[in-house]
């Protein structure tokens, strides 16, 4: 019994030494990371001017200074921020999330104590209401003409052909992979993937393992995300979540005249899944969420902020932790992976199948970098923290409104999205199933079991169509 006891008290004094020194490194890691991205800020400042002739924005300036970018002008400020964007129609009024410009370090404290400081030796008040920038007035006016997309790439992002595939059509659309009968399809399933990766994550694992009937009569539609994979990747969009969703139904249900469809997403893709299943509730037959990143936001806290450290906790462990707070807390610190990561993909692929010797299949990795810096870091805030106060009404309407299945698949062992997830999606949607995939991660969860989860897939479509 004392031995027992003795070895209950030695576990819990490592694990708190770990924590404490967890703590520790991470406070230490992430003064440094700070530091280090201010620096970048002025950087890349200064090399955007001498490449591109022009000052690029960034959101290392305070909400109440103005963030303006093509046509996109910030209205608001603090957690309801707003920004107006200019269309060729009419102005579009976005929902952006605060989390773009307000990431709490010591630097931004800092600069906030010099700017309040000049502030009171200025004798002026900062309030914290809407404002109206001249430029929108103007746009108003009909002075300010929509500018197109650009189709450049930027100095820092891939030029590739695979990334840039969608400059040379003509077609304002996402890429759609399309398998499965053209005219006569029974059935329609739209697959969403999620952030920093690709249609190819659903296409080169499923898709050839559905059965001959699935093939024959299930229309399987695959979509590139807007900033992802083959679809465009506009320098001066926000990628907010109307953005994302309006060119799913453009690209996909409209442009394949879907008229009601099963849904499986993974990961960021539920969120978009759940955003059109709220839009369209009488056209979704089922709906499979894999991984859904959905955390419940206590009372009394600003939501946006609780879910950016929830996903982004600023510590060196576990890994995956600091790889999200790398991504989500550094605008600059992220670019520059992107510049090194995502710009030289070829060559990471090349490395790869030579140190493998072509043994390995590389679509995970292009999957990965087929992106640009501005739609990670937009689809990241805007998505994944920027829906975070509307999550709870759209499981509530898939609770009450739709009567489709509801299947949640989650990994035992994913360390991106923790599985208490999968079950706080349970508890406002009673019905939906969870299942537990043990030993299996965020992406393991679909990549090395392929073959039987096109199987159970299949078993929801089937009851799904009995019902």
């Amino acid at each position: 019994m004392d031995v027992k006891l003795n070895t209950i008290r030695l576990v819990w004094v490592l694990s708190l030494a770990g924590e404490i020194l967890n703590n520790a490194v991470s406070f230490a890691v992430f003064c440094v990371l700070d530091f280090v991205d201010f620096i970048l800020c002025f950087v890349y400042k200064v090399i955007d001017f001498w490449i591109e002739s022009q000052w690029k924005p960034c959101y290392c300036s305070f909400a109440k200074q103005h963030i303006i970018e093509g046509e996109n002008i910030l209205v608001s400020e603090e957690c309801e921020s707003k920004t107006v964007c200019l269309t060729s129609t009419k102005l579009q009024l976005e929902d952006i999330s605060d989390t773009l410009y307000s990431r709490p370090s010591i630097v931004a404290q800092l600069s906030k104590f010099i700017v309040n400081d000049l502030n009171k030796a200025k004798k002026t008040t900062v309030t914290s209401t809407f404002t109206i920038d001249s430029t929108i007035v103007e746009m108003l006016r009909g002075n300010v003409v929509p500018k197109q997309s650009v189709l450049l790439p930027r100095w820092s992002d891939c030029g590739c052909k695979i990334c840039n595939s969608w400059t040379s059509s003509s077609k304002d659309t996402l890429f759609v992979k399309a398998e499965g009968p053209k005219d006569k399809a029974r059935e329609d399933v739209l697959f969403i993937h999620g952030l920093i990766s690709s249609s190819v994550f659903w296409t080169e694992t499923l898709f050839p393992n559905f059965s001959t009937t699935v093939k024959s009569t299930y229309r399987l539609l695959a979509v590139d995300i807007l900033g992802f994979g083959r679809s465009p990747k506009p320098t001066e969009l926000l990628y907010t979540l109307r953005e994302h969703v309006e060119m799913i139904e453009k690209s996909v249900l409209e442009a394949y005249q879907v008229k009601s469809f099963h849904i499986v997403a993974h990961s960021l893709g539920c969120i978009l899944a759940l955003a059109i299943a709220v839009k369209q509730p009488g056209s979704i037959k089922s709906l499979t969420l894999l991984a859904p990143p959905y955390f419940p936001v206590p009372k009394g806290e600003p939501a946006t902020q609780y879910i950016m450290r929830r996903i982004a906790p600023r510590r060196v462990w576990p890994v995956m932790a600091f790889g999200a707070s790398i991504a989500c807390w550094y605008e600059h610190i992220s670019r520059t992976f992107c510049l090194v990561i995502c710009k030289n993909h070829r060559f990471w692929e090349f490395i790869t199948k030579f140190i493998t010797r072509n043994r390995i299949r590389t679509y995970l990795l292009e999957s990965f970098c087929c992106h640009t810096h501005n739609s990670g870091w937009h689809t990241f805030h805007n998505i994944i923290c920027g829906t975070a106060g509307k999550l709870d009404s759209y499981l509530d309407t898939v609770c009450n409104q739709l009567k489709c299945e509801v299947a949640i698949f989650h990994g035992g062992d994913d360390k991106v999205i923790p599985v208490e997830c999968s079950y706080n999606v349970q508890r406002r949607i009673p019905r939906a199933q969870v299942k537990v995939v043990e030993n299996k991660d965020h992406i393991t969860i679909v990549v090395g079991r392929q073959m039987a989860f096109a199987k159970e897939l299949e078993k929801i479509w089937k009851r799904s169509k009995c019902d």
